[in-house]
């Protein structure tokens, strides 16, 4: 079901996007999408771009993962007519939370969602800056399913396709704007 989309309007973002080599360290090309929604153009026409692709999913709930699910989620929520739901690291929602606890290259990290934050069956679009590996994403579709909600798509501004997070969310209906193979 995943499925790659993207084009010549959607690859023109690319020149809002500025490369930082080395960082967070040597060897890494950081994509910083701050230059990309500091422009009013390139927010507006990223957030378009995301909602068009979902506009007649009927959508109930959009969650986006901290922190830069924060920025994208709830301008798309807005868009689509839905509600926005914060899945935030442990310890920073006030309410009763359930938690997923993932893998990463080194270690592990966990997600929290409040108990109370989705019905069942209702539809939900997971939204998030980037996708690497894929983890962070698939920690947000278990506490989306953990709480019974429906996982209509997950969308994502950049996608680095090289590292193949996508295989991992091959059940969805997972759209990117920006597509980066290196």
């Amino acid at each position: 079901m995943s499925e790659s989309t993207t084009g010549p309007c959607h690859d023109s973002l690319k020149a809002y996007v500025r490369e930082i080599p080395d960082y967070p360290k040597p060897g890494i090309l950081f994509y910083d999408i701050t230059t990309l929604i500091k422009e009013p153009v390139g927010l507006a026409r990223t957030i378009d771009g995301i909602t068009e692709h979902f506009l007649n999913k009927n959508i109930d709930l959009v969650v986006g993962m901290e922190a830069r699910g924060f920025i994208f989620g709830p301008a798309v929520a807005y868009r689509l007519n839905a509600g926005f739901i914060p899945i935030r690291k442990p310890r920073k929602l006030p309410g009763e939370t359930v938690k997923h606890t993932y893998k990463l290259e080194y270690g592990e990290d966990t997600l929290e969602i409040h108990k109370d934050a989705i019905q069942k069956a209702q539809r939900v679009l997971v939204v998030d800056d980037l996708l690497a590996t894929g983890g962070t994403a698939v920690a947000a579709t278990e506490l989306v399913k953990q709480l019974g909600g429906e996982i209509c798509g997950i969308a994502f501004v950049i996608e680095l396709d090289f590292l193949n997070g996508r295989e991992r969310l091959k059940d969805y209906d997972v759209y990117s704007l920006l597509h980066y193979d290196k």
